[in-house]
């Protein structure tokens, strides 16, 4: 599991934490994950669809969320089975924490035109608009095309506001389809890019 390992120094950022808004002065890198990572992308896996998806989804399968030892086990257990084409890249902290995730491998969906998919991007509150998902996801998508070829899609819940960023990203609305989350019938809108390359640009923060 490889990709180039980026690192932008960063001055002092406003971030947001719980609506409040916090100053973001660490550098963030990004790095393959391994299976020490576990624990904490189980953690910011967890916060994130409490934060993302409260209002979206039904409370109660928000609240069966846990970052326990289960979920920590079962990443452990994809981070350490290697895989060529599957990748999952961190975003880290000067301070060693991990601010949040991405991963990616072959499209699930042979009928769309799309060698390579977005399974996860997720991040900690406080890095939200401060250039650290870009980076993220740049990386992970210039990893995962070098092996599948440079066209990529990545699927979200209508509701769910990271859906601007990707149009922010160039993403193009190709798709939409029903699905299910727990017991709630949702729907899901698919973003593509048919060549990667054109996200080279935010890899470098």
């Amino acid at each position: 599991m490889s990709t180039t390992c980026l690192s932008c120094e960063k001055p002092p950022i406003i971030g947001r934490r719980n609506s409040l808004m916090v100053e973001i002065t660490t550098e963030i890198s990004i790095r393959p994950a391994v299976a020490e990572d576990a624990a904490e992308i189980a953690r910011v896996h967890v916060e994130s669809w409490r934060s993302t998806y409260a209002g979206i989804l039904p409370e109660e399968i928000l609240l069966n969320l846990s970052s326990n030892q289960h979920e920590a086990r079962w990443w452990r257990s994809v981070l350490g089975r290697f895989c060529r084409d599957h990748f999952v890249n961190v975003a880290e902290t000067g301070e060693g924490e991990v601010a949040g995730f991405c991963s990616a491998g072959p499209s699930r969906h042979p009928s769309l035109p799309y060698r390579a998919e977005v399974y996860t991007i997720y991040l900690r509150d406080e890095f939200h608009g401060v250039g650290a998902g870009r980076q993220l996801f740049a990386s992970t998508v210039a990893a995962v095309g070098e092996v599948r070829g440079p066209s990529v899609i990545v699927w979200c819940l209508v509701g769910n506001p990271s859906r601007y960023f990707y149009e922010a990203m160039g993403g193009s609305l190709v798709a939409r389809r029903p699905s299910k989350v727990g017991t709630a019938n949702v729907e899901e809108v698919g973003y593509a890019w048919n060549d990667t390359a054109e996200l080279a640009v935010w890899g470098s923060g």
